[in-house]
Order: structure tokens, then sequence, then C-alpha cells
């Protein structure tokens, strides 16, 4: 199966929006309400629209069938949660529920981590949900490490975003 990588173009943020809330619906039964409407909102935001991120697409055939943002280092990629960090941050992984296992996150991380090497960087690192096991487990494979100094409770219910980074 051929998983492109490209640029997302303006036209698609609808559907890339639209797929992201799609690919974290699974998440609904596991989280507070509260908490899944923070969530939908900040990976429905035009937080991805900042100057200097990368907007990623992957595409099998002509469909899109996921994407990731990778945020530049010294951005505030969490709207005031952590302190902009050294080093770029990935950010709203998402792959269609119907593209799963195909390989679309790996191709994508790969590509953010290819991208920070070319820029220079040591690290780059990641947020996510401690909800999120299927993703934590992937980081984990990939060679991410815990940083617990940079986690962060965004909506007060016990439900930590767990900061990960990787040296590359």
């Amino acid at each position: 199966m051929n998983i492109t990588i490209r640029e997302a173009r303006k036209e698609e943020l609808s559907e890339i929006r639209k797929q992201r809330i799609e690919a974290y619906k699974d998440h609904i039964p596991t989280i507070p309400k509260a908490h899944w409407e923070a969530l939908k909102k900040a990976i429905s935001s035009e937080a991805d629209q900042q100057q200097g991120v990368d907007l990623l697409v992957a595409k099998i055939e002509d469909r899109i069938v996921g994407s990731v943002a990778l945020f530049p280092a010294k951005t505030d990629a969490y709207e005031g949660f952590i302190d902009e960090l050294d080093y770029p941050e990935i950010r709203v992984l998402a792959v269609a529920p119907e593209a799963r296992g195909k390989g679309v996150a790996a191709a994508l991380i790969k590509e953010c981590i290819r991208r920070a090497k070319d820029k220079g960087y040591d690290f780059i690192g990641l947020h996510t949900g401690d909800f999120m096991n299927d993703a934590i487990a992937l980081y984990e494979r990939f060679g991410f490490e815990r940083l617990p100094q940079y986690d962060f409770e965004p909506a007060n219910d016990g439900i930590i975003v767990k900061a990960f980074r990787l040296a590359i």
C-alpha cells in the first residue's frame, strides 16, 4: 500500500478537521463529556494555521486518510498550558478509522521526525491524553520517552495530557 505524505492545502482544512473529530470519537465512551467537548474544540481549532506549522496529510490513492501538525520549536502549541519548548511538537495526529492498521500514523510520525532532523533539532516532542492507549503504545515503539514535568491537565477533571520526547 502506497502512502503519500504532503503539505495540506487550504481547501482541505475543513475535511482534515472533520476527519480529526471522527478519528478521536473512539474516546467518547472513556472520557467525561466536558473533556470531549474541550478536546473536540482543541483538535478543530485553527492553531494549526500559526506561522511555521507544517500541516501534513497522508493519502492512499486519492483519499486523505490521515493528518498531523508539526509545530515549530518555541511556539504556543497548547494555547498557554505549557511553556514554549526548544524542539518541534507533533500535534493532532489523526487517522481515518477505516485506514487504521495500514501504517498511516507511522508514516506521518516518520515525516515529522525527518523534518525536525532536517531543521537541525536533536529532539521532537508530543503530548497525548493518558486515555489514548493505542497512541501511547505507538509512540513508545518509536522510542519516545516520558517527560512528566511537561504534563498538564487541561480540563481539571483528572485526565492528564502526557508529554513525550524523542532524541533524533
